[in-house]
């Protein structure tokens, strides 16, 4: 225990034992550690002005058919930037069909949404807004209604140059303050900085045991825990009730069926509940069933979607590994270390 302690705080990755890894995850794998700074796209630069305009877009309601709905409706920053609900509601309390993510450090995303059917975050920002199930208002009257808003002249002026509004604008701006929602150094920051008295015997442990017999590492890799691939566990429940044929969705490719975004880690002992349809409330039991390699019923595989034969194949990265409950206990344990404190935001003023 004390080698390990020493080898994982040392501040040096490479002193770490190998991981263990499966071939197929080797091309995309990427040491844990810190996350690193933000990068903001060269058609959308960073700007402080444009930050606090996007950030007042994310509260404002009045982007919504009903005046009542917000990104920060499903996105609230006191219940770690989702809500934890299994379905959000939306316009008209319909449910969402979809367990709402965390926008926490999604500027390290490669693609959004549980099906990556956006590829940037100013792609996305736009999406909910005109949604049926969610916010249900078309872009071209939402960004009407916005620039009715006297108060907003004088932000979009001091975060593009002029007053106008556009929905090209209200995405890039949107965007630009999700962006910012990083998490602040957890637990295993600074344990794996040298801090070496920052962990416990059972969260050193854990972490041994995701780089290895857990083999958590396989889709759960670099400063965001995610190799921002899309992977099939087993959840599509292809032929039941629920069935989500996930990112074949998006792609209309068979081999797509039943196959979601890997989701970042980091936050994730206060993002649940878990899976893109929120049927698992703890990180017990997302441990366990991964523990028991998910034994997907053959019943679930299939189904015919819209006329296409769909066959769900689970990822052979999935597979049992028989840990013991003490092993579940120190996974949870070393999960927990990379959640951080609530960080209090100032809520905008709303222009009138």
């Amino acid at each position: 225990m004390s080698h390990l302690r020493k080898l994982y705080s040392s501040g040096d990755a490479s002193k770490w034992p190998k991981p263990i890894l499966d071939p197929e995850s080797l091309s995309t794998f990427s040491e844990i550690g810190h996350l690193p700074d933000i990068s903001f796209p060269e058609d959308n630069p960073y700007s402080t002005e444009k930050e606090l305009l996007g950030k007042t877009l994310f509260f404002d309601p009045r982007l919504s058919k009903s005046n009542q709905i917000a990104c920060a409706s499903c996105h609230d920053p006191e219940l770690a930037w989702c809500d934890s609900r299994t379905f959000s509601f939306g316009h008209d309390r319909q449910l969402g069909s979809r367990n709402a993510m965390s926008i926490l450090n999604v500027a390290y995303a490669k693609a959004l949404f549980w099906d990556g059917r956006a590829a940037s975050l100013e792609e996305q920002s736009r999406m909910p807004i005109e949604d049926q199930r969610e916010m249900g208002e078309h872009m071209d009257v939402a960004a009407g209604k916005i620039a009715g808003i006297k108060g907003y002249q004088a932000l979009f002026e001091k975060a593009f140059g002029d007053k106008t509004v556009t929905q090209d604008r209200i995405s890039k701006a949107i965007a630009t303050f999700e962006r910012t929602v990083k998490s602040s150094a957890s637990k295993f920051d600074l344990f794996i900085d040298g801090k070496s008295d920052a962990y416990t015997d059972d969260e050193l442990m854990g972490l041994h045991l995701f780089r290895t017999k857990a083999q958590c590492m396989n889709c759960h890799n670099s400063g965001y825990f995610s190799n921002n691939k899309f992977e099939n566990i087993g959840t599509a429940l292809l032929g039941e009730k629920g069935e989500d044929p996930g990112r074949y969705l998006f792609t209309k490719a068979p081999e797509d069926a039943g196959k979601f975004r890997v989701p970042g880690l980091r936050e994730v002992f206060r993002t649940g509940p878990y899976f893109h349809n929120g049927s698992m409330t703890t990180l017990d039991e997302v441990i366990r069933f991964y523990s028991k390699g998910n034994p997907e019923y053959a019943q679930k595989r299939s189904t015919v979607y819209e006329g296409v034969t769909l066959r769900s194949e689970k990822s052979g990265m999935v597979r049992m590994l028989e840990l013991s409950d003490e092993e579940v206990y120190q996974l949870e344990a070393f999960l927990r270390t990379l959640s951080t404190k609530p960080k209090r935001i100032s809520l905008p003023e709303l222009p009138k």
